[in-house]
């Protein structure tokens, strides 16, 4: 009998495992999707919208329309840091999606390492900037979805963390079945 109640333990245990790991890994996939939409909104205000950036409607009082009157070449150059910032987030998100839905998703460690790399590097380097009070922005807007997502990201790696790299994975995800 000890020994029937010592598998339903770990059983139990290894069920409660693959539980935080898929819903860690759907938060942390779900907060690359916000990282995916913020890039997306972020290239479309560059050929669309009134300001350079979400949050941030002019520099020091002179909005792109008065900039690119003065030196188009500059307004260009703008934009151009814009398109590929936008697309490094993009291409950011989208590899946090994809490791967090296929490789955290399925216990794998390698791709938990590698979403916190991706997101960490990204994340180190880009908000820095934002505390050296060069140019005015409005911080909700310009870092709450970023935030947020962040927080997500985050709870959901610690959630999937204790069960990713376990021996016994008693779920299934993708919904293969190996007799």
């Amino acid at each position: 009998m000890g020994m029937n109640r010592a598998t339903a333990d770990r059983h139990e245990a290894d069920h409660e495992l693959g539980r935080r790991v898929q819903t860690g890994s759907l938060l942390m996939a779900l907060a690359g999707v916000v990282f995916i939409g913020y890039g997306v909104v972020f290239l479309a205000r560059t050929f669309f919208g009134s300001g350079f950036e979400l949050g941030v409607a002019t520099l020091n009082g002179v909005t792109p329309a008065e900039l690119d009157a003065v030196d188009p070449a500059v307004m260009h150059y703008i934009n151009h840091l814009h398109v590929a910032t936008s697309a490094f987030i993009i291409a950011t998100g989208i590899a946090i999606t994809a490791l967090a839905w296929y490789g955290v998703r399925n216990g794998l460690l390698w791709a938990w390492a590698t979403a916190i790399v991706a997101a960490v590097v990204g994340l180190a380097i880009a908000l820095p900037m934002h505390y050296a009070d060069l140019f005015a922005h409005n911080w909700l807007t310009h870092l709450g979805p970023i935030y947020l997502a962040t927080i997500v990201f985050v709870g959901g790696a610690i959630l999937a963390y204790p069960g990713v790299g376990s021996e016994s994975q008693t779920t299934e995800p993708s919904g293969n079945t190996e007799a």
